[in-house]
């Protein structure tokens, strides 16, 4: 399960409209959208309540304490509204350490409240768990030791069996309504493939229906094939403060266009190990393990290809990875691990063939920056791809250590930190 941060408009966009659509509630949520293109008259002429409300206006970026941080602004009339975001848009801000730029605010009507609660339900590895609190809001934190928490097996209903601790304390009048709530918005998360759908705070409108002030969700990616069209237009940002690099970006769109898994993260752009990757799982343990050794701050990238990838994918591919990793060379070594479990299905000498052709491409580039390769592959076929590895060594003069499935996968990790160890003792010799 990839979890996926999803912005606050598009939580409340897919409750309030399949919780309408599972259980029959219909939620006093009306959200609006505005980035830097956004048009804000046409805004208003599509959602005419923005006209006839107070409304809330507050960055959608993936970051919370809006409040504690003034980046709310509270009953404000739509031209205040508009006022208030062209005033912040794109400002740079500093969220306890982590620096970016605002580019995209969420508005909605202001709703007089008292009572503010707080609601949790997220995925776990043998089920799920919902927590509820009469005591949300900006010092939830603070009140943690009021928070009530309940596990939901795989398969299991939230039944009113279940949900009984969560409400104990609440007046008896309120507890069949916010029972309803809490299981409806349990079915919503499990039809659309939540991971995480937090309600910090949310409060009880006059008419006593469920209103979410602040929402939070997360969804898990790789259950696009059955949710996607739930989804629909759902947009999955970058954390905040995080920008793509070309070379990510450029990944990022051969993933876009391809059924299988192409990703490239840059962790440290001046790292002297690098990764390329068959498989998310043997990714993790690569990475995983060049971090355990000591050698965290000297890796440069998370890298994956999976899913059977063509010749010409996975060529592009790790050209773009190698530019990255060649990079403004500096005379000191640098190593790349090629490296993958055993393969099921994927033809190792295929996907070989393309990597081959990108090292032909980026030879000068790869010895400029003193880059020793480390391939360690098993799977069909991987005899013929280890033979063209050792061949293309000679053939470009690049030193290549080649290994097949008897070699562990963390021992080639420990290969090429041995490799840039040595290369700082010997200067390079």
């Amino acid at each position: 399960m990839a979890r996926k941060k999803i912005r606050e408009y598009d939580s409340k966009r897919l409750l309030k409209a399949h919780i309408a659509r599972m259980a029959g509630l219909q939620l006093p949520i009306a959200v609006a959208q505005v980035k830097e293109a956004t048009n804000f008259a046409e805004l208003v002429s599509a959602s005419p309540w923005m006209t006839q409300t107070p409304l809330v206006v507050k960055p959608d970026c993936l970051f919370g304490k809006r409040g504690k941080h003034d980046l709310v602004g509270l009953k404000l009339d739509y031209l205040q509204a508009q006022e208030f975001i062209a005033a912040r848009m794109n400002k740079v801000v500093d969220m306890d350490g982590i620096v970016g730029k605002i580019n995209c605010f969420i508005i909605e009507p202001f709703v007089p409240h008292e009572d503010e609660y707080y609601l949790c339900i997220q995925s776990e590895r043998l089920g799920y768990t919902i927590s509820f609190s009469e005591f949300g809001g900006m010092e939830i934190e603070e009140n943690w030791d009021k928070v009530r928490t309940v596990t939901v097996p795989t398969g299991g209903e939230a039944s009113s069996e279940r949900l009984a601790p969560l409400l104990s304390t609440l007046p008896p009048e309120l507890r069949p309504g916010m029972e309803r709530f809490i299981a409806s918005a349990y079915e919503v998360f499990l039809d659309l493939d939540f991971s995480l759908m937090e309600f910090n705070p949310f409060t009880l409108d006059s008419a006593g229906q469920p209103f979410p002030l602040d929402m939070r969700g997360e969804l898990d990616d790789t259950a696009a094939f059955r949710s996607a069209k739930k989804w629909g237009d759902v947009e999955f940002p970058l954390p905040f403060g995080r920008t793509m690099t070309p070379q990510e970006a450029a990944v990022h769109s051969m993933d876009e266009a391809t059924g299988a898994s192409l990703k490239l993260s840059i962790l440290n752009p001046k790292g002297r190990i690098w990764t390329m990757v068959a498989g998310g799982g043997a990714s993790v343990i690569y990475a995983d393990t060049v971090g355990d050794l000591g050698y965290a701050h000297e890796l440069g990238n998370y890298a994956e290809y999976s899913g059977g990838p063509s010749t010409a994918e996975t060529h592009a591919y790790a050209r773009t990875l190698l530019d990255a990793a060649t990079a403004s060379p500096d005379g000191r070594g640098r190593a790349l691990i090629v490296g993958g479990g055993i393969a099921n299905f994927t033809d190792v000498a295929a996907t070989f063939k393309g990597i081959i052709q990108a090292f032909r491409e980026r030879a000068a580039a790869i010895q400029a920056s003193k880059m020793k390769i480390f391939v360690r592959r098993g799977g069909p076929n991987y005899k013929a791809g280890l033979d063209m590895m050792r061949a293309l060594g000679a053939e470009l003069g690049v030193p290549i250590e080649v290994y097949g499935p008897e070699a562990s996968m963390t021992g080639i990790c420990q290969h090429a930190i041995d490799y840039i160890s040595s290369f700082d003792k010997n200067g390079g010799q």
